[in-house]
């Protein structure tokens, strides 16, 4: 279980995100051009589980040209799982594998007039860095390799042991709400495999999303109330209907007085 920290309330602006870049060669899977109409930030796959130099160069010449911020989704070497297997890798080859995944997608930001401007791992990976230190650590290691002494802000769960890493590190810790997913009373993901772990009630999906940013709570699958303190809130690109709601829950969350815009 890890300890939520205190929602931040309607006065603190909220960056939203998708998954992007999900695709391989003639298969894609998320609709990026239509997603960069509407988020602030961009996680591009850079390969592992998604994506390939192609796709890569595309997003980031696409969020560059709306201004939107390219991230790095950095994964477990998994094409064929979709970076959703949990795996052993050893520390410090983790860590290769992450600044080579951030460096590549740097080659095709600073190419298109941009740059890599933050890191969030990916699936299997992201939850794992919530309570395993050794992997927290070198996904943290990977980024300070890649990023030298600047480094780059992380994203991560509220509460993670990733972003514990990331502020010792000297890197800049993002908390990150999902506005799709389901959440245990412990404030952690509930697993894929699990009923109910993924919300595909629009409605439900728009409504989770102004509370957690407007409000700083989610309600969990035992009916609890649980603390959400996110400055950055994502919606899966791979979503059936991802923009079409994307494009509700930035409307919705404008109504409710929520700035959004990229987190400093």
């Amino acid at each position: 279980m890890i300890t939520p920290a205190a929602g931040p309330g309607p006065a603190v602006p909220t960056d939203l995100n998708a998954d992007l870049g999900e695709g391989f060669g003639r298969w894609t899977l998320t609709d990026d051009e239509a997603l960069l109409s509407v988020v602030t930030s961009a996680n591009v796959a850079c390969g592992f589980h998604a994506g390939d130099p192609s796709i890569m160069r595309r997003v980031c010449e696409l969020a560059a040209e709306r201004g939107v911020r390219i991230g790095a989704q950095v994964s477990y070497r998994d094409l064929a799982g979709f970076g959703r297997r949990s795996m052993d890798v050893p520390p410090d080859e983790l860590a290769d594998e992450v600044a080579y995944q951030i460096g590549a997608l740097e080659v095709f930001a600073r190419a298109a007039g941009s740059r890599v401007s933050y890191v969030k791992p990916h699936g299997a990976l992201y939850n794992r860095t919530v309570h395993d230190a050794g992997q927290a650590a070198a996904v943290v290691a990977g980024v300070r390799v890649a990023a030298g002494a600047a480094g780059l802000p992380v994203l991560g769960l509220p509460g993670s042991l990733l972003l514990s890493a990331a502020a010792e590190a000297g890197l800049a810790p993002v908390p990150e709400a999902f506005a799709d997913r389901a959440y245990t009373a412990g404030g952690t993901l509930v697993p894929r495999g699990e009923p109910g772990a993924v919300l595909h009630d629009p409605d439900a999906v728009v409504a989770r999303a102004v509370r957690m940013a407007a409000h700083g709570v989610v309600t969990a699958s035992d009916g609890s109330l649980v603390p959400v303190a996110a400055r950055s809130l994502c919606l899966h690109g791979d979503t059936p209907g991802a923009a079409g709601l994307a494009l509700r829950v930035r409307g919705a969350l404008e109504a409710a007085g929520v700035r959004v815009e990229a987190f400093a």
